[in-house]
């Protein structure tokens, strides 16, 4: 099968994420500044679930362009979609944007500068930049099914609520917050903020939704009647 660009866009992106990935697990057991892998290691942070995310998409996504034609491709396609559509696409975006508007306002909130020192700026960038301009490229290259809203956003919440408890269970097992920023919220400012985070969330999801239709909004249309 020829090697055309989507599939070689989702190999190429693939293989960024993992050597990401990896160079980012590889500081797990550095010796880090204070707090930064204590207790969950990066696990219990948003940056590198996301990073999980995206690489286990564009893995599905690979595989999928190379099944080209077989019978398991139709159930790639439906988890590569779903995955990307439901939290691949919103989560990504909500990361790159919350981070760099905590940062441009105080970045000890978010990213102390003592980090520099452990984790240079190409990684930051990886993590918190390059994912916006992927994640577009996704969109343009390829349409994604959507499943109903109402759907997509239970799904969130309830990953939403199951990182929350997380965090908050770190906290309670250290008295270290994952985020700096977080300390300075009572328990009503914790609520709020984390309630306006999973409104972001869902609006993101539905500007990628409606992204989505209106690139690809006839070849949708297409499919559908087919199935119908």
């Amino acid at each position: 099968m020829a090697l055309n660009l989507r599939t070689a866009f989702h190999i190429l992106v693939f293989s960024w994420y993992a050597f990401v990935v990896q160079s980012l697990a590889a500081k797990d057991g550095e010796e880090l500044p204070p707090g930064i892998f204590v207790y969950g290691g990066p696990w219990k942070y948003l940056t590198f679930l996301n990073l999980l995310l995206q690489m286990t998409f564009f893995g599905l996504a690979a595989a999928s362009d190379l099944q080209d034609g077989k019978k398991s491709q139709g159930a790639l396609n439906k988890c590569k979609d779903l995955l990307f559509a439901v939290f691949g696409f919103p989560v990504g975006m909500f990361v790159v944007l919350l981070f760099w508007s905590i940062f441009a306002y105080d970045r000890e909130l978010v990213y102390p500068a003592s980090i520099d020192a452990f984790f240079p700026p190409w990684m930051n960038h990886a993590m918190h930049t390059f994912v916006f301009p992927i994640l577009l490229a996704e969109v343009t290259l390829q349409p994604h099914f959507y499943p109903k809203t109402k759907h997509a956003v239970t799904a969130l919440s309830l990953v939403g609520v199951s990182y929350l408890s997380w965090i908050i269970w770190v906290y309670l097992s250290t008295g270290i917050w994952v985020y700096p920023l977080l300390k300075y919220f009572s328990g009503v400012g914790l609520v709020g903020f984390f309630t306006f985070n999973m409104t972001v969330v869902t609006l993101l999801y539905v500007v990628g939704e409606k992204l989505n239709y209106k690139l690809w909004g006839k070849d949708i249309e297409q499919v559908t009647s087919k199935l119908r």
